[in-house]
């Protein structure tokens, strides 16, 4: 086993895998059409207040608290792919079912929050699935790659996804918009099909609870990834505090127009691309540890970009400060997939899959940070408290062993054979 990769040779990525990432990318597509969509199909047509709204979002951020720990027990209980084949169908016919009752006049809040919420539960399960499956797919040497292209196709979804969800529902009505992401979700369900998954060992099954616990317990315990967890708790906090009092921020202190305060929020996306396109590249040429650690760094220096235009009240301040948000932990999530993958045994890959995707539970603290400290002393005060949380999370992964790595860790299952 060789102790440096080989980063001269050109990355060439097997078949199974070209599939995965095409389905990825529809999947992810899917779910942010699915999601612009669906609160403007609410208010424009079944003519919801914000109340309802609010609890239209809550169903659909409820999966992941919900559903994260216990996905990813199933992930390392059964074929990864298959229950990747079962989530994205379970995502396709819920879509289906919103745009058949969107069709015959029969859609209403109720059967909105109820399908939208079994769309986002076939969302957990893939997104908890899917890290851990790459591995099996992919050797040691091309996971930041791989993760890379995984994440850049994330990150398109994510840029376009809600700005083509409401121009189709805008320029051809909702059920165009449901029916393309339902046409999607059915596209990444036959990608999957495709996908000859290895066989890997399955460890004698024990009482869920206990084995739930294994996961925990690890992420826990272990140097490395203990930090990256804290770490992302803590920045999914602060971003979301950040985020809650942007919008009457940038209207009321930077005077933006709506048009003003869509482009400053795009640049976010921008970064991300850019960061993702990048990633590769950085992780050849740089120390890992020093790539992982340019994530909360980066998040850092955007807080006090963002802090700054309290003083120097610029529209293109706030849009570098979202663009740099965008494109350093974008460099932070591809990493960190890379080491979770690494150090993590493969039966356990699941469960400690779901460890992370369960830290996004961290955002509905951050929006009610800002609800709190926003709505009591102003939007100003609230950036300030977001700055600390964003230099509190970039000292814990600073003062870890996570940023001494000069290299990516060795994989788990190789280390074993």
């Amino acid at each position: 086993m060789t102790d440096v990769l080989d980063t001269r040779r050109p990355t060439r990525l097997p078949a199974a895998f070209n599939r995965l990432a095409w389905s990825n990318l529809a999947a992810q597509s899917a779910e942010q059409i699915a999601l612009a969509a669906a609160p403007i199909v609410a208010v424009l047509l079944l003519h919801a207040d914000a109340g309802a709204t609010g609890a239209l979002q809550t169903a659909v951020t409820l999966p992941f608290l919900l559903f994260a720990i216990p996905a990813g027990l199933l992930a390392d209980r059964m074929s990864r792919r298959t229950l990747m084949v079962v989530a994205e169908a379970v995502r396709a016919l819920a879509l289906t079912g919103i745009l058949l009752l969107l069709v015959t006049g029969g859609l209403t809040l109720w059967w909105m929050a109820l399908l939208g919420f079994a769309s986002v539960c076939g969302t957990v399960a893939y997104s908890v699935a899917a890290p851990a499956l790459v591995p099996a797919l992919v050797g040691q040497s091309d996971l930041a790659a791989a993760n890379s292209r995984i994440e850049l196709a994330r990150t398109i979804a994510f840029a376009g996804g809600p700005a083509l969800g409401g121009a189709l529902v805008g320029w051809i009505g909702g059920a165009s918009a449901f029916g393309i992401a339902a046409a999607l979700s059915l596209a990444a369900v036959l990608l999957l099909a495709r996908i000859a998954e290895p066989i890997r060992y399955a460890p004698p099954k024990r009482h869920p609870w206990q084995e739930l616990k294994d996961g925990a317990a690890f992420v826990a315990c272990h140097p490395l990834l203990r930090p990256v967890f804290v770490t992302q708790l803590i920045f999914g906090t602060a971003s979301f505090a950040l985020m809650g009092v942007f919008i009457p921020y940038g209207v009321g202190h930077l005077q933006l127009s709506a048009v003003g305060i869509g482009l400053t929020l795009a640049m976010y996306g921008v970064g991300m691309i850019v960061g993702a396109l990048l990633a590769t590249r950085a992780m050849r040429r740089l120390p890992f540890g020093v790539v992982v650690a340019l994530g909360p760094v980066s998040g850092f220096a955007a807080s006090l970009l963002m802090v700054a235009t309290i003083y120097l009240p610029v529209g293109a301040l706030a849009g570098l400060s979202f663009f740099v948000m965008g494109a350093g932990p974008i460099l932070w999530v591809i990493s960190t997939t890379t080491l979770r993958q690494a150090v993590t045994p493969a039966h356990l890959l699941g469960r400690v899959s779901a460890i992370n995707i369960l830290s996004y539970g961290a955002r509905p603290l951050g929006s009610a940070i800002a609800a709190l400290v926003g709505g009591t002393f102003g939007a100003e005060p609230c950036l300030y408290v977001a700055a600390a949380g964003f230099a509190l999370q970039a000292l814990v992964i600073l003062a870890s062993p996570v940023v001494a790595l000069r290299r990516q860790p060795d994989m788990m299952a190789q280390a074993a054979a």
